[in-house]
């Protein structure tokens, strides 16, 4: 399939989607892809994982970019050689790349009932505002999930924690929008974040 999906973030900074119909082999023929990548997808033993990864690429093709402008840092964080930032991500049939003059970070989830379960394990402050009976309880915790996921790689500091150091203030799903908060070492960070939901998934991004 085509581009799912492009959001103008602002005039610096792009999101786009991608739904991934196609098979591993139909992803894979167009494109030229460094051996360092040949070798990651080649490791992956599952389809739907090397499918995200290619579709990723592709991503990258509709940016302008080709496989030989992204690289790894030691902390797995992606960078671009022309100096831009981009953060991706990837989830069972769909991938999403954010690019932007400044620092982004997003994050693709699909809407499954057994985060509830989890729940504990990566909030605390929110909690206060969220309740069980509530009908959207499974969308927000996935939205929660996204931001701080999102905000976790804007950042990239390892030790950093989910429940202890970030918090996301209360929100509704039709704002497709709300503030974040980082709490680490004595200092605070505000982050505008923005979600957006379909086909049961959420994607969740935050730029500076």
């Amino acid at each position: 399939m085509p581009l799912y999906k492009t959001i103008a973030v602002n005039s610096q900074t792009t999101v786009k989607i991608w739904k991934i119909t196609e098979s591993f082999n139909a992803l894979m023929a167009p494109l030229n892809l460094k051996t360092e990548s040949l070798e990651r997808v080649g490791a992956m033993k599952s389809e739907l994982h090397r499918s995200g990864f290619i579709s990723i690429r592709h991503l990258l093709a509709e940016f302008g970019y080709e496989d030989t402008d992204l690289f790894y840092d030691v902390n797995g964080k992606p960078h671009l050689k022309d100096g831009k930032h981009i953060s991706i991500t990837h989830s069972f049939t769909f991938s999403a790349v954010i690019i932007g003059n400044s620092e982004v970070g997003i994050d693709i989830e699909k809407q499954r009932k057994k985060i509830a379960i989890i729940a504990k394990k990566f909030i605390g402050y929110e909690f206060k505002y969220l309740s069980e009976t509530d009908k959207d309880y499974v969308k927000k915790l996935t939205v929660i999930w996204g931001i701080k996921e999102s905000l976790y790689k804007l950042f990239a500091t390892p030790g950093m924690l989910f429940k202890t150091h970030f918090l996301v203030i209360p929100f509704s799903i039709k704002d497709q929008q709300t503030v974040a908060w980082i709490d680490y070492k004595d200092r605070k960070y505000r982050y505008d974040t923005h979600f957006l939901e379909f086909e049961g998934f959420t994607c969740a991004y935050v730029s500076v």
